[in-house]
């Protein structure tokens, strides 16, 4: 038996920007379950860092940014960054956050599909049918990994991995493991397996490292680069091209006993690793492809949003309002996928869309 639910607004995701989302709803006066329904398939709160691996501690990561109305540090304990395990810490600190402001989340929940008929929006998840006015899209990343396809692929008789398959370098000791890729993930995980066994980096690109932390006009630039490319309807581009890589104390060690030698991309896979267009190869036990993720958004497919640009149009203050149906935001898409960027997203979104509903 299908239970349908009437509502106003459907909240997708209750990561960083759901939450924020949420929020900015409760702030506005609008009622949990009634005015609106929050749905995350995760079984706990936490969003994508409830998945990340257990080396990953305060210390380690870029930064995680308060949400609106509630300080991350009200939830710490005060030990020492470097001994906090993010995937601990962050869950912690969203379950407050859901509890505080009474945002009752429904886990788990999947959604499936996502119709237009308007003037409602049909969201389907499993046994239940959500019909809302207006909808905020924020799936995130983390359930889409990208792996580029490289000829040979199939032939390897190895083990490929992507950065959400990572637990521990442990694993791969005796290994010799290539780490493809050139983003803040790819250098943390070179730097851990590096540690315990030998290590192959390749990268498209030559990476930048940049020896201090990236002023607001460098931050400013990259977010504006992002919402350039989705304002044209163009896939959002890396962050870290324009932003450089921060090279850590933890880095420079890694350069210092050669883990940072990084050779250009390979052309094939061959059944024991990789060769490369000068004829070269390398043999590998592990591909660890460190590539990134792309934007979680199959269950919005019958809405038709992706434009001839292979993106999607976006419009509004802060470019989280879809131009072709300003009844959808996509929080989590372009310049809102930064952690700070997610919460200014949220409250730009829910005003938006709040006047959007006013005058239908």
């Amino acid at each position: 038996m299908v239970d349908v639910i009437e509502t106003d607004i459907a909240v997708i995701g209750a990561g960083q920007a759901g939450l924020s989302a949420g929020y900015h709803l409760h702030r506005a006066g609008l009622q949990a379950e009634e005015d609106f329904v929050m749905l995350d398939r995760s079984p706990a709160p936490g969003g994508a860092w409830q998945y990340r691996w257990q080396s990953l501690t305060l210390s380690t990561v870029n930064r995680v940014h308060d949400l609106p109305g509630m300080e991350f540090a009200d939830t710490l304990t005060g030990e020492a960054p470097e001994s906090v395990v993010a995937a601990e810490a962050v869950p912690r600190y969203y379950r407050a956050y859901e509890d505080k402001f009474d945002l009752r989340v429904r886990r788990p929940v999947t959604v499936n599909v996502v119709c237009d008929r308007e003037p409602r929006f049909s969201i389907e998840a499993g046994a239940t049918v959500l019909s809302a006015r207006g909808l905020i899209n924020a799936t995130g990343t983390w359930e889409k990994p990208f792996i580029p396809h490289y000829r040979g692929a199939e032939l390897f008789t190895g083990r490929q991995l992507h950065t959400k398959d990572y637990r521990t370098a442990e694993e791969f000791d005796g290994e010799h493991v290539i780490v493809v890729g050139g983003g803040i993930s790819a250098v943390q995980l070179l730097d851990e397996i590096s540690q315990v066994t030998s290590t192959t980096w390749v990268t498209r690109r030559e990476p930048e490292f940049r020896e201090a932390n990236f002023g607001p006009e460098a931050g400013r630039d990259a977010v504006a680069m992002v919402e350039d490319r989705v304002r044209r309807g163009l896939p959002p581009g890396s962050v870290v091209s324009v932003t450089g890589l921060l090279l850590t104390d933890r880095l420079k060690a890694a350069r210092d006993r050669g883990a940072l030698t990084r050779l250009p991309m390979f052309s094939q896979i061959t059944s024991n690793g990789v060769r490369f267009e000068d004829g070269t190869s390398v043999d590998a036990d592990v591909i660890l492809w460190a590539t990134g993720f792309r934007s979680a958004l199959d269950h919005l497919a019958p809405l038709r949003l992706r434009g001839p640009g292979g993106g999607i149009v976006m419009d509004g203050r802060l470019a989280t309002r879809v131009a072709a149906n300003p009844r959808v935001h996509l929080l989590g898409y372009g310049p809102s996928a930064s952690t700070i960027g997610a919460n200014r997203a949220g409250r730009a979104a829910v005003t938006e869309l709040l006047d959007t509903l006013s005058s239908n």
